[in-house]
């Protein structure tokens, strides 16, 4: 018997996170697509068999799904199609060409209406994030004003379903998150020229998108994050507190510390 939770997995950390906090949960991955889960009592399913999806979960008795894990977009193959993928591929392969919010919300749709309760990662392991005012280090006075800023550009990049994070340094912006993700952005950064740079160091601001959905693509940080920003540079790491996923928390807040790299858990101003 299962805990009634059902993890459908990418690849990264979170799912294996999100399988220790509850191991009893169902782990299902997909045919093609990258994950870090054992083997072991792992269902592997294909996207083009969705109906053979339902049945395994509801079998299993799953009530609950969360969606953890980056995944790249599948690459359908029309004869592999199951009576169910038929009759939504019209509008699944519409869906496709739009941007990752769209993609996310059909799919949440997809699961609700065969009576699946779609659920945050963080409603299943809270420790996962950081309150309110939480803090390694401190923001700078002299910051307040890039924070402010990378707020202003995120909430414009939220309405064209861009990204979820910014890297502004003495009023300059160095980069945004985009398609490629957090690592190339901060890869990016880590390699502008001098001549470009200010001597106080940049600020990466990181949040969900206004009104985003946040059972799905939730904005994430880990030790990975810190090692880049500091390599880029940076002072600090701005993100909003219990929205944003802090991956081995312990190890990435003492590495913070470590390097000198602040990390604060603040609300944007509106």
């Amino acid at each position: 018997m299962t805990s009634g939770l059902a993890i459908l997995a990418g690849d990264g950390r979170l799912p294996v996170q999100l399988h220790q906090a509850v191991p009893d949960a169902l782990c299902v991955v997909f045919e093609g697509m990258a994950h870090q889960l054992a083997s072991e009592n792992l269902h592997v399913c294909q996207f083009e068999r969705l109906q053979s999806l339902f049945e395994l979960l509801k079998h299993h008795e799953i009530s609950k799904i969360v969606m953890a894990g980056a995944m790249s977009r599948p690459q359908l193959d029309p004869a592999k199609f199951d009576a169910f993928m038929h009759n939504i591929a019209p509008d699944f392969i519409k869906v496709l060409q739009k941007g990752d919010d769209t993609v996310l919300r059909y799919v949440i749709t997809l699961f609700e209406d065969q009576g699946f309760d779609v659920v945050a990662p963080q409603d299943i392991a809270l420790e996962l994030t950081l309150p309110a005012g939480a803090a390694v280090g401190a923001l700078p006075d002299a910051q307040l004003a890039d924070v402010a800023y990378a707020d202003q550009i995120l909430r414009n990049m939220s309405r064209l379903d861009i990204g979820q994070g910014v890297v502004v340094e003495g009023g300059h912006v160095l980069g945004i998150e985009t398609l490629q993700g957090t690592e190339a952005l901060l890869d990016f950064v880590a390699i502008t020229s001098s001549s470009l740079r200010s001597s106080q160091g940049g600020v990466l601001v990181k949040r969900p998108k206004v009104n985003q959905d946040m059972r799905v693509d939730v904005p994430t940080i880990g030790p990975q994050t810190i090692r880049q920003a500091a390599k880029a540079g940076l002072s600090g790491i701005v993100i909003s507190p219990d929205n944003v996923l802090v991956l081995d928390r312990d190890t990435t807040l003492s590495l913070a510390k470590s390097l000198g790299v602040f990390i604060l858990a603040q609300d944007p101003e509106l």
